[in-house]
């Protein structure tokens, strides 16, 4: 069976609530194990119109049809926005925190305050925990950010919430190409940075590059006991 196309009944509903404006979230790179972690973010609001035709999740959609509605949703919304958190700050926050920091990068881009969050997933990242972790929170969060709401599988069924993730997954894998011209050897420009197979057996021949996030369990790697990042001796 077909998907079912996503609408912005979810959003109308929340809107109807007495909100003015919703931003609906989703992120990119979360499990990568090179560069950034990317939150995305569309604003709509009760006059908001119709999402653009073709609007999915990310994940649903080729990477071609990805950059045409890309274009089409930044004409849409009401305001949109991308944050994002480099390796090193993943390193240095954990991964979390860093999307808590992408996000807030997102909404500090959008022009405007929204009222309420809409978060893809059943974990709110976004709102400041209330105890830090033992990283400590990343400098530069909002003072005061707006009430968050999760929905599982929100990408699935909010246009606004898929639109989001498109402007997400486009705006990361064109830094990934980037990065890829700086570091080659990994095929970030196919790969993306998640743990491909030759991403995978780049990491084991090369090491990893300043963009890895080194805190991880890198394939092909070990940590030894000073902290520094060396390569696996083969067995």
């Amino acid at each position: 069976m077909a998907a079912t196309r996503p609408s912005l009944r979810i959003a109308r509903a929340l809107l109807r609530e007495g909100y003015l404006t919703l931003a609906c979230a989703d992120e990119a790179g979360r499990g990568a194990l090179g560069g950034p972690a990317t939150v995305g973010m569309v604003v709509v609001t009760l006059e908001t119109g119709t999402a653009p035709t073709g609007v999915r999740d990310s994940k649903l959609l080729t990477p071609e049809h990805r950059q045409r509605l890309a274009p089409k949703v930044r004409r849409w919304a009401a305001a949109h926005a991308v944050g994002h958190a480099s390796a090193a700050e993943v390193d240095e926050f954990g991964i979390l925190p860093a999307l808590r920091l992408a996000g807030h990068r997102a909404m500090a881009g959008l022009g405007v305050r929204p009222d309420l969050v809409l978060l893809d997933g059943n974990h709110d990242y976004l709102s400041p925990p209330e105890q830090a972790s033992l990283l400590g929170e990343p400098p530069g969060l909002l003072a005061d950010p707006p009430p968050v709401r999760t929905l599982v599988k929100a990408d699935l069924r909010c246009a606004a919430t898929a639109a989001a993730s498109i402007l997400a997954k486009t705006e990361r894998d064109a830094l990934m190409v980037e990065l890829a011209r700086q570091h080659p050897g990994y095929g970030w420009e196919v790969n993306k940075g998640y743990a491909a197979p030759d991403h995978l057996a780049a990491l084991r021949l090369h090491g990893p590059c300043v963009e890895h996030r080194r805190s991880w369990s890198l394939p092909g790697v070990v940590a030894p006991a000073d902290g520094a990042t060396a390569l696996e001796s083969p067995s």
